[in-house]
């Protein structure tokens, strides 16, 4: 009985300073009082707090326009959002400041941050890659702004992560042209990654499906066209064996390679 009163008692107590805390963040936003407003913003922004911290701030911005602690205001506000995961919007608060206060001692890290959210949100390959686009373009504006920074290394190293994103999602593309029959798409497609990402690490592979597909695209072809495609798996095989002489996709190849020659010596019978 002493444990169940003493258990409800702490319940009480607890409701008692939420509500009071509530009450006082009520009280604050309803005040008017830009000055105490901002105040309360930071101390709830220095405590982690950051919905309070930003509906605070929201009052306040306008009103600070123009002011010493404006950018600090709008510096923290787009932190508020990077923190409350809502990245949009911080990556857009974050080019704003950066906009607005060009040569603020905020700007560099921004900067960086705008393109950091855009990171944030870049999603899986399969998807859309706006975000993942967008990132890029941001970190590697950053690099040509600030080529010093000791930012740089990061971004550069998120900038690889997102193009080996882009470059799976163009593989991918490029074998449902493949396994759909598209061959001429699927040519087209893998050449593209091969001149897009000179270090992707699939090379060997993409170089082998040109091949397979342009073998493909010759068997399927009308007559009068397989002259001139048959001598493009002769030449790139000739190219790949040159590159690639232990490569295990060699067995294939010059299976392809053999049937080549012998349709060209049927067509030209």
């Amino acid at each position: 009985m002493i444990l169940r009163k003493a258990g409800l008692l702490l319940v009480l107590v607890f409701t008692l300073l939420f509500a009071g805390c509530s009450n006082e963040f009520e009280n604050i936003r309803k005040s008017g009082n830009t000055e105490l407003i901002y105040k309360k913003g930071l101390e709830y922004y220095d405590k982690e707090d950051y919905l309070k911290a930003q509906t605070l701030f929201e009052q306040v911005l306008s009103s600070f326009r123009g002011k010493k602690e404006s950018e600090t205001l709008y510096y923290k506000y787009a932190y508020t959002h990077f923190y409350l995961r809502n990245y949009i919007l911080a990556s857009y608060y974050f080019k704003t400041a950066a906009n607005i206060f060009s040569t603020g001692e905020n700007k560099e890290e921004s900067e960086y941050m705008s393109a950091y959210c855009n990171y944030m949100i870049s999603p899986d390959y399969e998807l859309d890659q706006t975000e993942t686009l967008k990132a890029i373009d941001g970190f590697q504006a950053f690099i040509n702004t600030y080529p010093n920074s000791k930012r740089v290394e990061d971004a550069n190293k998120n900038i690889d992560e997102l193009r080996r994103k882009l470059a799976k999602k163009s593989l991918a593309e490029a074998t449902l042209y493949y396994n759909t029959k598209q061959y001429l798409s699927a040519i087209t497609s893998y050449n593209n990654l091969l001149n897009d990402y000179p270090d992707i690490t699939d090379r060997e592979y993409i170089k082998y499906m040109v091949i397979k597909s342009t073998y493909d695209w010759a068997m399927r072809s009308f007559s009068f066209k397989q002259t001139e495609r048959f001598n493009m798996v002769i030449d790139k095989y000739e190219e790949f064996v040159n590159k690639y002489p232990k490569s295990k996709y060699l067995k294939d190849i010059k299976t392809f390679y053999r049937n080549s020659k012998s349709k060209l010596k049927e067509i030209n019978l």
